[in-house]
């Protein structure tokens, strides 16, 4: 007999007598500020629709585990297959509103006990109500038992931020609903009364991905990245073998290493799901696959047995973390904006046959090739997209060797010459929408000064650049409010022009204000920057045409830095 067993349950019946885990296998929180809002609209429309209106909020689904004695009492240890999201921000939600509650009053001494004695059990190793996943920093754990956290600002990822982020918008919430003169033993009433849910409590591990399936196919709003890991699963649990318990065990912990990839950066499971699937395409692809392709194609490959998915599993693994090494590094902001161009980065990455020597030439002209193409010439992401998919699927599934790879990448090249890009840069506007390009620009070129100096390229200022929005470094040598302190209307084939355009660390522009160029030589040279060392040297005569002329010097150098 199949052992599931649905029921109709509020939140408060949902929580009584169960301890949830979210396993690490499982995706960390992602929830962001729309879900949030949504489900805190949700509850003030709740409360205006009146006391006998209940609503109906999700399906959850559960894996039973073993029974927890608390003292005099068990209860129920149940995994969160489904619904973790919802639930991690409710119990969140709870933790505020205990959080704030006045004490003093005996309404809220009492409601304030009930609700510490919910989410923290009173036993010696005062266990959670909920222990999430991928919380290394600790900041769920911790903000359930003392109510303290940091800001969001301090978060170091993705994960943690949104986490964070919820906290502070659950205590938000819970100010508003007192500044409108609601109580807070009403909205926990609410919350515990008339949230309802169908959770399905299962026991068996091999009918939980089937049943996930099931419903999410009938149009919840999951992921196909979290879908395809529970189809992976699912052929796990229905295989005949006798070290099935083994392959479990793997298969958990690769998807505990690619969630903890993936709840470092947004958007990387959508990519990840996308690329992988396309580099393992049976044909030769002109675009990547959409993520719902992308879930069936590894599903297929995937369906003869255990060991299938184990290999897609492990692919999957690799190519998360290739992608996350790409978008790690800011210094390519400029040149990974584009997603065909990722793709192609990722492929060469993944390809442990070549040589460090070898992937470094080819993504220098990979980088040359796509600054030329999406930044020089400003082309925009349906440029050039089978070109760059098609060389990508030849670099994983044909093995190119290297010199096919430079020599595939030069030919996609000779449609978009390095004197074309040069002579579009001339004269124009360098610094409206194209921030993180000069960033890149005026980059590349201080490696060049430091080459010709003879130095290490390795400089604390650069650091703090690319840590910063790419706005905040950008200086206009003659300031944009110069014109106006003169009674000048600003000239506008100078004002933005490349000769007229610096990086300086992040708001020292600010700090110099609407200062005169000439007063400005000291403040350069104090940054230890070559290339506002470089302009201070010039800033005792600067005009219209030493603009032009420096304009003309970095486009000779761009020139030959670009090229193939």
């Amino acid at each position: 007999m199949i052992d599931i067993q649905p029921q109709h349950v509020t939140l408060d019946q949902l929580l009584y007598g169960r301890l949830f885990r979210i396993p690490q296998y499982q995706r960390a929180y992602s929830w962001h500020r729309k879900q949030r809002q949504d489900l805190f609209e949700d509850i003030q429309r709740i409360w205006v629709a009146g006391k006998e209106r209940s609503h109906f909020m999700a399906t959850i689904v559960g894996l039973r585990r073993e029974r927890r004695p608390i003292m005099t009492k068990e209860h129920q240890v149940t995994e969160i297959v489904d619904g973790q999201q919802r639930i991690t921000t409710l119990v969140l939600l709870l933790k505020a509103i205990a959080k704030t509650l006045d004490r003093s009053e005996a309404g809220g001494k009492r409601i304030g006990q009930e609700l510490d004695e919910t989410l923290v059990k009173p036993d010696r190793a005062s266990l959670l109500l909920l222990q999430t996943n991928h919380d290394s920093s600790h900041y769920f754990a911790d903000y359930l038992r003392t109510g303290n956290h940091p800001s969001s600002e301090s978060a170091e990822s993705l994960a943690d931020r949104e986490l964070l982020l919820a906290i502070e918008a659950c205590e938000k919430f819970v100010i508003d609903w007192q500044g409108n003169g609601k109580s807070l033993e009403d909205l926990v009433s609410l919350l515990k009364n008339r949230l309802t849910f169908v959770f399905h409590e299962i026991g068996d591990e091999a009918i939980v991905y089937t049943v996930f399936e099931v419903l999410n196919s009938r149009g919840l709003a999951v992921s196909w990245f979290d879908r395809l890991k529970s189809m992976l699963m699912a052929i796990v649990f229905e295989a005949e073998t006798g070290n099935k318990s083994e392959i479990i065990d793997e298969v958990h912990q690769l998807w505990t290493d690619i969630y903890g990839c993936v709840g470092l950066r947004l958007g990387l499971s959508t990519e990840s799901l996308r690329f992988a699937a396309t580099l393992r395409l049976p044909y030769l692809p002109n675009r990547p696959l959409s993520e719902e392709d992308a879930t069936e194609l590894l599903r297929k490959q995937s369906k003869d047995g255990p060991d299938k998915v184990i290999e897609t599993t492990k692919w999957l693994k690799a190519v998360t973390e290739a992608v996350d090494q790409l978008r790690a590094d800011r210094r390519r902001n400029a040149v990974t904006e584009i997603a065909q161009a990722r793709l192609v980065a990722t492929a060469v990455n993944l390809r442990q046959d070549l040589t460090e020597d070898e992937k470094t030439d080819i993504l220098r002209r990979w980088e040359n090739l796509t600054f030329r193409i999406y930044g020089m010439l400003g082309k925009d992401a349906r440029t050039a997209v089978g070109d760059y998919v098609r060389l990508a699927w030849w670099i994983i599934q044909q093995k190119l060797p290297a010199a096919a790879i430079l020599k595939r990448l030069s030919g996609i090249g000779a449609a978009f010459p390095i004197a074309e890009a040069v002579k579009n840069l001339k004269g124009t506007n360098c610094y409206e929408g194209w921030q993180e390009n000069l960033r890149y620009f005026f980059y590349r070129y201080e490696e060049h000064l430091a080459r010709r100096a003879g130095q290490n390229f390795n400089n604390e200022q650069w650091n703090r650049i690319w840590q910063s929005n790419a706005a905040d470094s950008i200086e206009h040598i003659r300031p944009q409010s110069w014109w106006s302190t003169a009674g000048l209307e600003p000239d506008p084939n100078e004002v933005h022009r490349l000769g007229n355009l610096l990086i300086l660390p992040p708001r020292l522009n600010s700090k110099l204000g609407a200062k005169a160029p000439e007063e400005k030589a000291g403040d350069y040279r104090n940054t230890g920057l070559l290339l506002a060392q470089q302009v201070a040297d010039r800033l005792h005569s600067w005009s219209f045409e030493a603009t032009k002329e420096r304009e003309t010097a970095l486009l000779e150098w761009a020139l030959q830095e670009w090229a193939d």
